[in-house]
């Protein structure tokens, strides 16, 4: 295996490294709470929503004493909130189980929700300077580029490969540093597309630059075509009140609000669909109205174009039979429950414009 040049990369670090606000109290729990964020986010869209969290959320007491709503809202807008859950489910078990201390053993770690091979890693590494790799998005590229893996970088064996290669080359002390430049050296100079090679302290050692294929790896899997789905969303007045409802808080969205609604079916039309949708969610009939906004939105793995209608309820008690919870309440007062972004945009629409029915 080629040599891995500690020192360079070390030193090109402690002179190009970015002034983010984790990096300035490097904590178990900054730590812990970067990480999660960054699983899904880059680092320049989560550097807000870090400071609003831990503002909100000083310390691990504080999140976990929290309710889960409060939680979610804090987190609104950055997206897979499952992670905002598996925050706070661990922070609770981290306080009954381990006094409030995040634990600084790897097996410990890997018990709590959320937290994978590669977060232990970092955690471990970067608050405990303990010799633990991680294996993120930019270390992995890095990796595979230095060492020129000409493998499929999703199969098994190639990230088994991989994690062999950062447990050999990870320094006995100063592995936080090591595992962060890595990190760095990914996010800026070795990109995914367009790398910096001219710029890179490794380009000498690196394989990838030597062949002249740095910006062809990782290999690149044909992309799958991204589904489309039409979802219905009813908004329901009540006086002044409009009614929303909380999503179960197991799956998509998890115990966030919404108006109630859900997917069209094949061959169904958008009004037949918001119909069935509230007749299965809060066995109530409605009589649906125009449609006053379309709102398009992506996910990872697909994308959604949410059709808004104004609706009536013409009969029926509400029963939540598909929902977790509902409630009748105005425009300003959507503020305090936590929307998914689409749903978002909706609210803005309501608060500027209220229609009489």
């Amino acid at each position: 295996m080629v040599p891995f040049p500690f020192k360079k990369l070390i030193f090109w670090f402690q002179k190009h490294q970015r002034d983010l606000p984790w990096r300035t109290s490097r904590t178990p729990y900054s730590t812990w709470i970067s990480e999660i964020m960054l699983q899904q986010t880059q680092v320049q869209q989560a550097q807000p929503y870090y400071l609003r969290f831990i503002n909100r959320f000083p310390d691990i007491q504080s999140l976990a004493k929290a309710p889960i709503q409060q939680v979610l809202k804090t987190w609104e807008g950055m997206g897979y909130y499952s992670r905002a859950g598996n925050l706070h489910r661990t922070a609770r078990l981290i306080v009954k189980r381990f006094g409030g201390k995040i634990p600084s053993e790897f097996e410990a770690l890997l018990k709590l929700p959320g937290i994978g091979r590669s977060t232990a890693g970092a955690i471990l590494s970067l608050a405990y300077d303990k010799p633990f790799p991680v294996l993120d998005g930019n270390i992995r590229r890095v990796l595979i580029r230095f060492f020129y893996i000409n493998q499929d970088p999703a199969k098994t064996d190639t990230i088994k490969k991989l994690w062999t290669i950062s447990k050999g080359i990870i320094p006995p002390s100063k592995a936080g540093l090591f595992n962060e430049a890595l990190m760095e050296l990914g996010a800026l100079i070795c990109r995914p597309n367009n790398p910096d090679c001219a710029s890179c302290p490794l380009k000498k050692d690196c394989l990838g630059f030597r062949l002249g294929r740095p910006a062809f790896l990782p290999i690149k899997r044909p992309k799958k075509p991204v589904p489309h789905f039409d979802v219905t969303a009813a908004v329901i007045r009540k006086n002044k009140k409009i009614l929303i409802t909380q999503r179960p808080e197991k799956g998509l969205l998890g115990g966030l609000w919404e108006f109630p609604g859900g997917k069209k079916e094949l061959r169904e039309s958008l009004e037949q669909c918001l119909k069935r949708e509230i007749r299965e969610e809060l066995n109530i009939e409605i009589k649906v109205g125009e449609c006053f906004i379309q709102v398009r939105h992506a996910y990872t793995h697909f994308r959604i174009t949410l059709h808004c209608f104004f609706c009536r309820k013409l009969k029926g008690r509400i029963n939540p039979i598909g929902v977790k919870d509902y409630r009748w309440v105005t425009p300003d007062e959507m503020d305090q429950f936590p929307f998914p972004r689409a749903d978002q945009k909706v609210i803005e629409y309501l608060k500027n414009q209220i229609p009489i029915f």
